[in-house]
């Protein structure tokens, strides 16, 4: 059986679309920082997302854990033209109401489909394991992300897997076994 513990990284409070600007994290709750780090198994191998945000919570969770290198297929949804803008920034309101409303192939321009993000983070988890079967993981990530393994957990659609909050810090435990994912665990703050 492998365990992923999802962690999504430290808050940036931007209060825009943010996939793969490469924001900081406010790591400055170092209480809920450590109830964190102690929190996860301590056997546990961690891996990140290349941005900075979540690097950064990797390295204030990892303690004596092993780490594994950054991997850009766990980076956010990317969000093309929409990067940093609000809701109501985005002109083709239709659109962006469908790619929330509709996940699936429906993208921002110049940035990818809901399936798309899916297929990136399912190819990086399946790297993962057949790296290291049976292990504890610990990846920290982001929303979309957390979210897309949420989804197969569950077995449920892209749009049922929104309504699911997944909080800065937060834990989101998932175990394979059996051939399929189950949720132990969502959104989880120590």
């Amino acid at each position: 059986m492998s365990r992923f513990f999802w962690v999504r990284h430290g808050p940036t409070h931007a209060k825009t679309m943010v996939g793969w600007s490469d924001l900081p994290a406010d790591l400055s709750d170092t209480a809920q920082v450590e109830r964190l780090a102690g929190h996860l198994p301590q056997n546990a191998l961690v891996i990140s997302s290349d941005l900075s945000r979540a690097r950064a919570t990797a390295d204030a969770i990892q303690g004596q854990r092993d780490r594994l290198a950054h991997d850009m297929d766990l980076r956010e949804i990317h969000f093309g033209d929409w990067e940093l803008k609000r809701f109501d920034e985005i002109e083709d309101e239709a659109l962006i109401r469908n790619f929330w409303d509709n996940p699936g192939d429906v993208r921002p321009p110049n940035g990818e489909s809901w399936h798309e993000v899916s297929a990136r983070v399912d190819r990086a988890v399946a790297r993962v394991m057949a790296a290291h079967p049976d292990r504890d993981i610990i990846a920290v990530a982001h929303f979309g992300v957390i979210l897309t393994q949420v989804q197969q957990a569950l077995q449920i659609g892209a749009y049922e897997a929104f309504a699911h909050r997944i909080e800065n810090l937060s834990v989101t435990e998932l175990h394979w076994q059996g051939g399929r994912w189950h949720a132990k665990g969502i959104n989880h703050l120590p």
